[in-house]
């Protein structure tokens, strides 16, 4: 089993923030993948189902993006998880609006979910997808970026994005990230 991680907040006010993209995309992958209803479990939804063979718990955190640990890390636990097999799908600043980058491991870079979580954990080395939403150009400007919502310029990417990242999970799920962000590049490419 594999615990597949969205980061954002709980409020039904802040649906469409930008800093909810990772709780967009797991909705898109669970929707796309006919996995179960969500429920409430470990402070948070979580939904269940398999994805090219391999068994997927998909967890959204309900305690909020900075305290996003809490709900991981007992969903972990009870799995008996290592932290290899987590995959938390974030957003990411650094990254042009629809770009999409998968690493393992490294710092939390200024993202509270990222830190709540390697707190928790007791380790970085889970996997992260990033979702690129690009930077508003000063860092004072960062926290009205990321709670500010997606507009309506944004929607044709946006829906690219989650779309081909859904497309393309089974390569997420089979252990093989470099066909993953390939297959996504490429069909996020030929949107465009």
């Amino acid at each position: 089993m594999k615990l597949w991680v969205g980061l954002g907040n709980p409020e039904p006010g802040m649906a469409r923030n930008r800093h909810n993209i990772g709780f967009m995309a797991l909705d898109v992958i669970a929707h796309r993948h006919g996995f179960s209803p969500w429920r409430q479990r470990f402070k948070g939804l979580v939904a269940e189902g398999t994805i090219g063979g391999q068994k997927i718990l998909a967890l959204k955190p309900m305690t909020y993006m900075n305290v996003s640990g809490e709900s991981v890390q007992p969903a972990a636990a009870f799995y008996k998880l290592p932290v290899e097999d987590i995959v938390a799908f974030h957003d990411e600043l650094d990254l042009v609006p629809g770009k999409m980058r998968v690493k393992q491991g490294g710092g939390a870079a200024g993202h509270n979910g990222l830190r709540s979580m390697d707190r928790s954990l007791g380790s970085p080395n889970y996997w992260r997808v990033r979702l690129g939403i690009g930077h508003p150009g000063d860092k004072d400007r960062v926290l009205g970026y990321v709670l500010g919502d997606f507009g309506k310029d944004d929607r044709d990417w946006l829906v690219g994005l989650l779309d081909a990242v859904a497309d393309a999970a089974p390569l997420l799920a089979g252990g093989k990230p470099a066909d993953f962000m390939t297959k996504v590049a490429l069909l996020t490419k030929e949107g465009a």
